[in-house]
């Protein structure tokens, strides 16, 4: 899955330096062999509480310490294979048209989030949006999730936010066939017969 992100990276033909972030001395050396730069992170950043934010931040701090110093972060998780180059220029197509600090590619949900319900210490069921039960979903609001496939950042705005879900935000929309993210083994089987079909 690093190899699809780095070659989707290349593929995108970016006047920009691709860098993989790990801590696993397995993956630095496979990278390299991918022609990319390796950053070491600590193992601190591996695990929880820490997260992509970190990561990046961490990587950020680094390469300015060697005078290297950048206006725009993109960072592509490799749970999310299907991304194309097409859609990583084009989320920073998008970025620049909306003179933005911060975008995130989503995609819409396959069942709507508005008819979700909670059950209570009772075994009872709870709508969390009770103005919309009974409602067919077509006549709820269109919503969508982050994917993971790519984030575009201001630096200078990321590194005061601390954030990727900071204001304003702008989204990428993708869809669901190449929004797959890759959390569990179930998810890695459906991707695997995504590719089995030919669907992606």
């Amino acid at each position: 899955m690093i190899a699809w992100a780095i070659d989707a990276a290349k593929a995108a033909q970016l006047s920009a330096e691709i860098i993989v972030s790990t801590e696993d001395t397995e993956i630095a050396k496979y990278v390299e062999t991918c022609g990319v730069e390796v950053l070491i992170r600590p193992e601190k950043l591996a695990v929880d509480p820490a997260g992509v934010v970190d990561v990046a931040l961490h990587a950020l701090e680094v390469l300015k310490k060697q005078k290297r110093l950048f206006k725009t972060l993109v960072i592509l998780l490799p749970t999310c294979p299907f991304r194309t180059a097409e859609d990583i220029q084009s989320a920073i197509k998008l970025f620049k048209e909306k003179n933005g600090h911060f975008l995130m590619s989503v995609s819409e949900y396959t069942h709507t989030p508005f008819a979700a319900m909670g059950i209570n210490q009772d075994g009872l069921l709870n709508p969390y949006f009770s103005d919309c039960i009974g409602k067919k979903s077509q006549q709820m609001p269109i919503a969508y999730r982050a994917n993971g496939a790519i984030h575009v950042l201001d630096v200078t705005a990321f590194e005061i936010a601390k954030s990727y879900y900071a204001q304003p935000l702008i989204g990428y929309v993708m869809p669901q066939a190449r929004s797959i993210d890759i959390d569990n083994e179930e998810d890695l089987h459906y991707a695997e017969f995504l590719l089995q079909k030919g669907i992606k």
